[in-house]
């Protein structure tokens, strides 16, 4: 499925509402794996670490607590966190061409130390961890790729101790009208070109992304299906002009 995850029948409707989404999109990541930081870089203007630091900032890190990165990708949002002072990060993908690039980054980054970081193979809607397990669960980017999400979010607030915090970022659509028209553009007609160009990717990845986002629930309804999930005190921050939002959370006492 990696030649031909997304195309233009698939986009034409709500991606989102496919049957076999997950697949599709653990097909198309693994056929992005190795190019997929350069895009990052290239296409965000170098705003995607940013974005990242930021979501750690807004987490409120502290040197005690103990971090849990789902959707974890190639590394850079887990390692954001380690580097900022984690006692200890697990990073859980599903896709394991991505978490290959990550541990490969983690063996370099941390060649002459005892890394607190861990990358293992999971599924956000099942995770394969025991209750009342982290005091941080965030996701960045992924959470629109999950197969259900009101599922990943119980499993996100299972997951975390009381006072626990989900931190999630994800990308949006700009309300001021003129931001929102050029960076339609932008995504939809220029950055789907350049970045299959330098990824050579053949699985519409690229198309797919513009599509997910603007098919995908807005920062308010998403912050609605946190709260069903059991969160509250839910707080959102907007980022380079409403471009994506981090959504943070916290897990009552129990």
């Amino acid at each position: 499925m990696s030649q031909g995850a997304w195309q233009e029948q698939q986009l034409a409707s709500n991606p989102h509402e496919l049957g076999d989404k997950a697949a599709r999109v653990q097909a198309m990541f693994a056929a992005i794996a190795r190019s997929y930081d350069f895009n990052n870089r290239v296409h965000s203007f170098g705003l995607d670490q940013r974005w990242r630091r930021a979501t750690v900032c807004f987490a409120g890190l502290t040197a005690e607590d103990d971090v849990v990165d789902v959707a974890c990708g190639t590394g850079d949002l887990a390692e954001a966190f380690l580097a900022a002072g984690a006692r200890s990060v697990t990073g859980i993908d599903f896709t394991p061409e991505m978490l290959a690039v990550a541990k490969e980054k983690a063996a370099r980054a941390h060649r002459n130390s005892s890394a607190r970081v861990r990358y293992s193979e999971g599924d956000a809607t099942a995770l394969t961890l025991p209750d009342a397990c982290a005091d941080i669960v965030s996701i960045a980017f992924g959470i629109r790729n999950v197969g259900n999400t009101p599922q990943a979010l119980r499993e996100f607030h299972r997951i975390l101790r009381p006072r626990g915090r989900l931190l999630i970022l994800e990308f949006a659509q700009p309300s001021n009208p003129l931001i929102r028209a050029a960076n339609r553009f932008y995504t939809h007609r220029i950055m789907p070109q350049t970045a299959t160009f330098f990824s050579g990717d053949k699985s519409g990845a690229y198309r797919y992304l513009p599509r997910s986002v603007e098919t995908y629930l807005d920062p308010d309804a998403l912050a609605r299906g946190v709260r069903e999930a059991g969160f509250t005190e839910i707080a959102q921050k907007s980022l380079t002009f409403g471009t994506c939002a981090i959504t943070r959370a916290i897990k009552l006492c129990s």
